[in-house]
């Protein structure tokens, strides 16, 4: 019985996973396709590597890992996406109305 064995390919354990091409061309598609677009930078920390959030207008909201701050700023310039820091600004109000709206009609539909 092989309970902690690793399969061939796979992260060993307390490995984190880096940004790769499909975080990027999500967040890319997500912002594209919405307006009102904010990043929200989130350093590193022990659980995940640089991740960013990406808020729209109506407060929906989308995150993703980042290789680093500077990536993500010329990510922003390009797009014309204001980055800010999460630790120096926080998280718009915005973002959480939206969920905590998506949350009440989850339980009203009976997703809880």
């Amino acid at each position: 019985m092989a309970l902690f064995r690793w399969r061939k390919g796979k992260r060993k354990p307390g490995t984190l996973r880096k940004a790769t091409s499909n975080d990027l061309a999500h967040l890319e598609e997500w912002a594209s396709s919405r307006r009102g677009v904010e990043a929200y930078f989130e350093p590193r920390t022990n659980v995940t590597e640089a991740t960013v959030v990406l808020v729209a207008h109506d407060g929906e909201w989308t995150r993703r890992r980042v290789d680093s701050l500077e990536s993500l700023q010329k990510f922003g310039a390009k797009r014309s996406i204001p980055v800010y820091e999460v630790n120096r600004v926080g998280y718009p109000q915005r973002m959480r109305d939206y969920t905590r709206r998506l949350k009440l009609q989850r339980k009203r539909d009976g997703q809880a």
